[in-house]
């Protein structure tokens, strides 16, 4: 090597502790060479010790090219001395001493091997990122260094990290530092803050980047955007600058093919600028890179566990990152990082990123953990711990899924033979238990299809023209989105994926090719778990169901016929995507439910590859979950009491039948409260019924002794119910006999009672019957002419003599003349006087 890097400073302190057996923590700033050399200085320092050195990166490509750099340097093949392993590629041998692995490879390697025995050291890079496999590897790594394998090594390394609380929970540990830099870098912020400047990032990245290159400064270019769209959009605007001629403008991301990836980071003739996210921020170096572009933008993945929701929306990064970032300027020169924010800005960004295990869905892992045979999550080794209700959902789902199971007397969990078997498969427990279940459906050929599918980039190009999504109906003229993929991926292959046809259909055509080894690959693990991978037609309906069962807990009904809008399980709506071909299905399962940003910051529910189920396979599959809600109503339109029953799925309708005849207690109340409220007629049910009623009830009160029990209003609409049961419309009560009814609430004892206590009519001493009028508020009363009035000298009284009967004293024409309690007194004191009046008015009447 040339010129020694800044990590040598430090390197017998490295390799003493490392030898003596301590945890180490490194901090090196970015460019010092900690991710190449530290582990070439563990292998040259002891040569002869068995065991793999295993580098952990956050990410795939920074693993794949840092093992070709160190191989490179070392003048080794690669996959020979040096190897990488990244999840469906493994390019080592038995030869390999170091070995570049993502996380995921690390965790699940300590499942399969659980002593490490072929692993002499680990190595955690770039862990200020926080990765969710980062934490849970190395929490493993120091208890099986602190119980069975106190020779292993563990190392942490990162270029910016909160050193205090990692110290803590390595202890005891030996901190390192290097301090040196390769070149300096000159941070420049933009004039005006980022809010003030409306132009979307790209934009104003090409017209930094114009700035930049009209000063003459020589070196390549390295532009940070949030997301593949921006990296197009800012190549697009590089091109429109005259400035920009003469450069290699070249896109850097995780989802470009390996050989793409390699051209980012090769060396022309010419000067570059590479359009990357924040793939380029750690690791990895691109040889020649003087400037760096800021947007201060990532696209960051999280998880809402309450609501089971995906969200993948731009953020500002935090300051840490932004250094990462700088960094890039100053490997091989002095270099300059223009950010497009505002130095004032810069102070208000959070200093670290949250951590993943605050922020991901936690299901994979936890199934890792429960294989591993830890009961209680809560005591776990966390460095930090994640949040509650993430724990809880990611056990909720594996619960659902049967990779997990609640033992008899046990408030935890514990993993099933299914879950050990999911783990079989690299992949989140949905699918893997989507691969499982296809066993029972004999799709299990599709179903691995469907799987590698899903593991990359989309396969569809989105905003294709009218004439592109044409010809993609009419290949799957019906069926779900993952049918419709299968035929596509298919036809393509079959036609070898050439690059006109897959334009043609708007497919990636890379992204098509890459399909097909995963498929293999996902193939051969189904042949180890025993499964049948046999290409076999079982019908739509069985590769439906098999999707169903990974993926029940996103079901979603069609809000209204022919609309986008769903609601889905657990209170949740999203909007189908519009590339999906499920256009008219009332009930379909979702296998992608995310929150993604829109036009002008607007938030977007997006649900994508859906499938049309049908509610009859909810209630056979998952009859647990299923909540059956009579709902009984009174149709005002046709007078008529209707029934139908409501199924739920996990608080989502999924269908109403109706139910003839409506239960029969149900019809009776609702027809009653109709009666009862004067919306309908019992023709029966009169003013003698309403005085009859008055009568118990005024006697009852009267005379209580006699013992008659009164007709309270709960009583009232216990008798309408009884009427008007067994039947469940208007034209069936209205004709009901009610007087009997009613009477028969009294024995016949109690009915002679009230007739001679409070009876409907009056004898009185003349012999005339006047009836009785019964009020609740008043006093009972007759009204009488007064010639029949004619010799009855005292007040009538009634209740066990009890209670006087008012008496309303008419003239010949039926007018009032007098109303009173007292006859005595109005023949006394009254009626010589009305009498001269009446007698005039009516001299043709008799009078006394």
């Amino acid at each position: 090597m040339s010129q020694p890097l800044p990590i040598y400073e430090i390197q017998s302190a490295i390799v003493a502790a490392a030898s003596a057996g301590q945890r180490v923590i490194i901090a090196a700033p970015t460019g010092s060479g900690k991710s190449t050399q530290v582990p070439q200085m563990l292998l040259e320092a002891d040569p002869r010790r068995e065991g793999q050195i295993v580098v952990m990166q956050p990410r795939r490509l920074a693993a794949r090219l840092l093992a070709r750099r160190v191989a490179g340097e070392r003048k080794s093949e690669l996959g020979a001395e040096v190897g990488y392993q990244i999840r469906f590629e493994n390019v080592t041998s038995s030869r390999t001493r170091i070995r570049y692995v993502t996380e995921g490879v690390l965790l699940r390697q300590m499942l399969q091997d659980p002593l490490l025995k072929g692993v002499s050291a680990i190595l955690f890079d770039e862990f200020h990122e926080r990765h969710l496999y980062g934490d849970v590897s190395l929490a493993r790594a120091l208890d099986l260094q602190q119980g069975s394998r106190p020779d292993l090594r563990v190392l942490v390394m990162s270029a910016t990290l909160d050193l205090d609380p990692l110290e803590r929970y390595l202890a005891p540990c030996r901190l390192l530092v290097s301090e040196g830099r390769t070149h300096p870098v000159q941070v420049r912020y933009a004039a005006t803050p980022s809010y003030a400047d409306k132009r979307p990032a790209w934009e104003q990245a090409a017209d930094a980047f114009a700035d930049y290159a009209a000063t003459g400064d020589a070196g390549d270019v390295l532009v940070f955007m949030p997301g593949v769209f921006e990296i197009h959009q800012t190549i697009e605007a590089l091109r429109r600058k005259p400035e920009a001629r003469g450069y290699v403008l070249l896109p850097l991301h995780g989802e470009l093919a390996s050989a793409d990836q390699d051209a980012a980071v090769a060396g022309y003739e010419r000067r570059k600028v590479v359009v990357a996210t924040n793939v380029a921020e750690t690791s990895l170096t691109i040889p020649g890179i003087c400037c760096v572009i800021d947007s201060g933008l990532a696209r960051m993945s999280r998880y809402d566990p309450n609501r089971g929701i995906n969200t993948l929306l731009v953020e500002k990064i935090s300051r840490a990152s932004a250094d990462q970032r700088a960094g890039r300027a100053g490997r091989t020169a002095p270099g300059v990082c223009l950010r497009l924010w505002s130095q004032e800005e810069h102070g208000f960004r959070p200093a670290n990123e949250l951590p993943e295990i605050k922020r991901l869905d936690l299901a994979e892992v936890v199934l890792v953990l429960k294989a591993t045979g830890l009961a209680d999550l809560r005591t776990f080794r966390w460095l930090d711990p994640p949040e509650t209700q993430a724990l809880a959902h990611a056990e909720e789902l594996l619960l659902d899924l049967g990779a997990l199971q609640i033992p008899p007397g046990s408030a935890g969990t514990e993993i099933t033979a299914v879950g050990r078997k999911m783990l079989a498969f690299p992949l989140h427990p949905r699918y893997a238990r989507m691969l499982l279940a296809a066993q029972d459906y004999g799709c299990v050929n599709q179903a691995c299809l469907i799987a590698a599918l899903t593991q990359g980039r989309d396969l569809l190009l989105r905003n294709v023209e009218d004439r592109v999504a044409f010809l993609r109906e009419d290949l799957v003229k019906s069926g779900g989105d993952f049918e419709f993929l299968i035929a596509l991926w298919h036809s393509l292959e079959q036609q070898r994926f050439a690059p006109e046809v897959c334009q043609r259909y708007g497919v990636h055509a890379q992204t098509a090719r890459q399909v097909e080894p995963l498929f293999r690959q996902f193939l051969d693990l189904a042949r180890q778990q025993e499964l049948d991978t046999a290409k076999r037609n079982p019908g739509a309906d069985a590769l439906r169901k098999c999707i169903l069962t990974g993926f029940s807990d996103r079901v979603g009904r069609r809000a209204e016929a022919g609309g986008a809008r769903f609601d889905l399980v657990h209170g949740r709506r999203g909007t189908l995507a519009r590339e999906s071909l499920v256009r008219e299905a009332p009930l379909i399962v979702a296998a992608e439910v995310r929150e993604l940003e829109g036009k002008e910051k607007s938030v977007n529910t997006v649900l994508s590859l859906a499938t049309p189920i049908e509610a009859d396979w909810l209630m056979e599959m998952f009859p647990n979950d299923i909540a059956r809600t009579l709902r009984v109503w009174f149709e005002a339109s046709s007078k008529r009491v209707r029934a139908e029953e409501q199924l739920q799925f996990r608080q989502l309708s999924i269908g109403t039948k109706r139910i003839e005849p409506p239960p029969t207690e149900e019809a009776a109340r609702l027809l009653a409260e109709e009666v009862l409220a004067g919306r309908l007629i019992l023709n029966d049910w009169d003013d003698w019924v309403e005085q009859w009623i008055t009568r118990l009830n005024l006697l009852a009160k009267w005379c209580p002794e006699l013992g008659l029990p009164a007709i309270a209003p709960e009583d009232r609409r216990a008798l309408v119910e009884h009427l008007c049961h067994g039947c469940f419309g208007a034209k069936a009560i209205k004709d009901k006999p009610v007087k009997s009814l009613v009477k028969g609430w009294l024995s016949a004892a109690q009915q002679q009672l009230l007739e001679k206590q409070a009876p409907e009519r009056l004898t009185l001493r003349n012999g005339r019957t006047p009836r009785v009028h019964y009020d609740a508020a008043n006093p009972p009363h007759i009204a009488v002419r007064i010639q029949e009035l004619f010799g009855v000298q005292s007040t009538p009284v009634i209740a066990m003599n009890r209670v006087p009967v008012l008496v309303r004293i008419l003239a010949p024409s039926m007018r009032p003349v007098q109303i009173t309690q007292d006859l005595a007194g109005f023949w006394r004191d009254h009626y010589p006087r009305i009498k001269q009046e009446l007698q005039r008015k009516y001299p043709k009447h008799k009078w006394l």
